[in-house]
């Protein structure tokens, strides 16, 4: 499995700073209010990487400590997608926030205090679980083991001088 790239943390909080902006946009052109996350957003956010960094850490402690149990590849990689799929979606909910942020910014109207605290702890938040789920990714690695194959390794597969 690659690891989780910038380049892909970045395209995802670009759409959802795009979308963030455009859903806001589209709400008052229709005459409705601007849309506020749940006070309970932020703390989700914030939960759900506290719990993917408490499932990698056993992965982390099984890999690094002295030679006990062995460790379970399937988990390990059900608990880094998941990491995986926590930062990429964090980044998409922290651009959202940004987002949102941004249409109030250039109202010509001041926003309420109340509206912009939910929207900064919903990007801060995003930004955490996107910390949280890189974290618990680069503890869900395992150590390549002594006896693993690696390609190229096997001498029956490199070509013989003699086989012109």
């Amino acid at each position: 499995m690659k690891r989780t790239g910038a380049g892909i943390l970045l395209i995802s909080a670009a759409l959802g700073v795009a979308a963030g902006f455009l859903f806001d946009q589209v709400l008052t052109s229709t005459g409705r209010p601007t849309f506020t996350p749940a006070v309970t957003l932020p703390i989700l956010l914030v939960l759900l990487g506290g719990i993917v960094i408490a499932l990698a850490v056993p992965i982390r402690r099984a890999t690094r400590g002295p030679k006990g149990a062995p460790v379970n590849p399937f988990r390990a990689l059900r608990i880094a997608m998941l990491a995986k799929a926590s930062s990429i979606v964090g980044a998409a909910i922290g651009g959202a926030g940004l987002g949102l942020l941004l249409f109030l910014l250039t109202r010509p109207v001041a926003p309420s205090v109340g509206s912009m605290g939910t929207i900064i702890a919903t990007a801060v938040c995003g930004a955490l679980l996107v910390a949280a789920g890189l974290v618990a990714e680069q503890l869900c690695t395992i150590r390549k083991d002594d006896d693993d194959e690696h390609p190229g390794d096997d001498p029956g597969l490199r070509p013989s001088p003699h086989d012109h």
